[in-house]
């Protein structure tokens, strides 16, 4: 049955009336088609006569067999329905199957529907001024809400192709006003923010797309997802997964003659979208804009409420900005407070902590070899060594190298395996003065050679180099602004480029006050030493008296790629 109804006795002057229906059977818009009918009933049973409820002009049977002749066969070329769906696989053709939004989780595998809601409201003035702004745009205030979620999402990460699903009443004729039914379908609206436009000129793309998806909007979703087939997940919806609906339904008026009504709020709802945005139009006395209220609805395995609570408010902030400045380009809209602003700048990148300016890689490490001496360094297969032996072992490459006419600003390649023999390699190399250029042993002899000839390599070292402990450290000066290293990148756009590091830009990064001590006690280095990853790996736990765990050559995650 798609329809139950109770009524329910709380006390003796007060009951609780419940409709529970199927979505099949009525949209929002049979509300008050329902309400009128139940009005009318009720004010005819309370005089002791039957109720006159006069049959609709047609039947929800007539308006399905209505839709399914007017669509004709979809396998017509010539069809509606066939048109309508060859605008939608162009319209919807490279259209991202997942949005990027700002979710405090990852993904679960199925979702399991839990949701709430966070309160949005906009106020009077502000209304009124979005109001110009789509009169002057030609477009509504569904458009104009659009262009502003679609600002808002693309600002915190969603990207510049933003397809937003948005339900349509389906009630294209007059005579469908008076029926009780699921007339409603769902649309997917694609708004383009590329280029930096100002909010006028993308409310003018809004509209464009949205006036050409009205036009073709007979399309039953559950068809249009059939047809274009996306990759489907049990974790998120397809197509679109942001909902924004602009509440225009006629308000349902409950009020039976000699009793006092009112409607009780709804159990949560399940969560079918990972947010759902929407909005309703108050109106004054006079017709004139009393403000905007609505509320987003959230995937509670996605958002904390906290997270959606700030999205809410910086919807207000941008809607609040349009308004003010349709001219304003995309890219200067302010989404943060002045709280968030002020943690992302003075808290999370707060760059005035001192920073050794005056010291290399070289010298913070001797520094902290002499602080730990015999604090373990580097733990590997079979291998166990202290600060002061890595540091002998570093001294030993760095002699070595000298004798082959190594020294300052020197490029060294490193040809070998992920060991602990790798890290005193790379260390001797900045000992030496030198900077050492990485090279995949995995990688073919055409592409290392083509490197090495680049970069200008004087020197290869591989597994077979053997160097005795050396317990004096080198004489050699090296600074901040030396080269460290150039690590090439993986070519995939033409041709492999080097990306020189400074000693400088190194230690900035490992000693950055992000990384805590704590988690820099063991840190296991798994990326190959061709790949960016690897500066944080070493350097990082070496600078802070850590320990670094080698990973066994040949086992766990190998980058398919270089530098980047």
């Amino acid at each position: 049955m798609p329809w139950r109804a109770r009524l329910l006795t709380a006390a003796p002057d007060e009951s609780v009336l419940v409709v529970t229906t199927h979505h099949v059977a009525m949209d929002a818009w049979s509300l008050d088609v329902l309400a009128r009918d139940l009005r009318t009933a009720y004010a005819a049973r309370t005089a002791g006569r039957a109720p006159d409820l006069p049959p609709p002009p047609v039947q929800y049977a007539d308006y399905a067999l209505w839709q399914r002749e007017a669509l004709g066969d979809p396998d017509d070329a010539d069809g509606v329905i066939a048109a309508q769906l060859r605008y939608w696989r162009d319209a919807l053709a490279g259209a991202p199957e997942e949005l990027a939004l700002p979710a405090d989780r990852p993904r679960r595998t199925r979702s399991s529907f839990r949701g709430g809601l966070v309160p949005l409201t906009v106020e009077p003035d502000v209304h009124a001024a979005l109001a110009e702004v789509a009169r002057r745009g030609g477009g509504t205030m569904f458009m104009v809400a659009q262009a502003a979620l679609a600002v808002l999402l693309s600002r915190t990460g969603a990207g510049t192709d933003v397809p937003l699903g948005t339900p349509i009443a389906g009630r294209s004729d007059t005579a469908l006003a008076g029926v009780i039914g699921f007339f409603l379908n769902t649309l997917v609206l694609r708004t383009d923010v590329g280029g930096d436009p100002t909010f006028a000129e993308l409310l003018a793309r809004v509209r464009e797309a949205d006036l050409a998806a009205y036009a073709h909007q007979d399309v039953p979703f559950e068809r249009l997802v059939e047809e274009l087939n996306p990759a489907r997940s049990l974790s998120r919806h397809p197509l679109f997964q942001v909902m924004l609906t602009l509440d225009n339904a006629p308000a349902a008026n409950w009020e039976l003659p000699g009793l006092h009504v009112r409607p009780l709020p709804a159990v949560p709802l399940p969560a079918k979208f990972d947010l759902a945005v929407t909005l309703a139009e108050r109106r004054d006395g006079s017709g004139a804009p009393a403000g905007l209220t609505g509320g987003i609805e959230y995937a509670a395995d996605l958002f904390d409420e906290s997270t959606v609570r700030a999205l809410s408010d910086r919807l207000v902030r941008v809607l609040e900005q349009v308004a003010a400045d349709p001219d304003v380009r995309v890219g200067d809209v302010d989404v943060l407070s002045e709280d968030e602003r002020r943690l992302v700048v003075d808290g999370w990148n707060d760059t005035s902590r001192p920073v050794p300016s005056d010291a290399s890689l070289v010298e913070l490490f001797e520094g902290q070899a002499a602080r730990t001496p015999d604090a373990v360094a580097v733990v590997a297969e079979g291998v166990s060594w202290a600060y002061a032996e890595l540091n002998a072992r570093a001294n030993g490459v760095a002699r070595g190298l000298a004798g082959r006419g190594v020294g300052r600003e020197s490029l060294v390649g490193v040809r070998m395996r992920r060991s602990a023999e790798l890290v005193a390699t790379l260390l001797g190399v900045l000992k030496a003065g030198a900077a050492y250029v990485p090279l995949d042993t995995s990688h073919p002899e055409e592409r290392l050679a083509s490197i090495a000839a680049e970069a200008g390599v004087s020197v290869v070292l591989t597994d077979d180099d053997v160097f005795e402990p050396v317990e004096r450290n080198p004489e050699v000066t090296t600074s901040p602004g030396n080269l460290a290293y150039v690590m090439y990148t993986s070519g995939s756009s033409g041709v492999p480029k080097g990306v020189a590091v400074t000693h400088g830009s190194v230690a900035a990064f490992v000693l950055d006050t992000a990384w805590r001590d704590d988690v820099l006690e063991s840190v296991l280095v798994q990326a190959n030493h061709a790949f960016d990853a690897s500066t944080y790996e070493i350097w990082a736990p070496l600078l802070h008296g850590g320990r670094l765990v080698v990973a066994p050559a040949g086992k766990g995650w190998r980058p398919r790629c270089g530098a980047g």
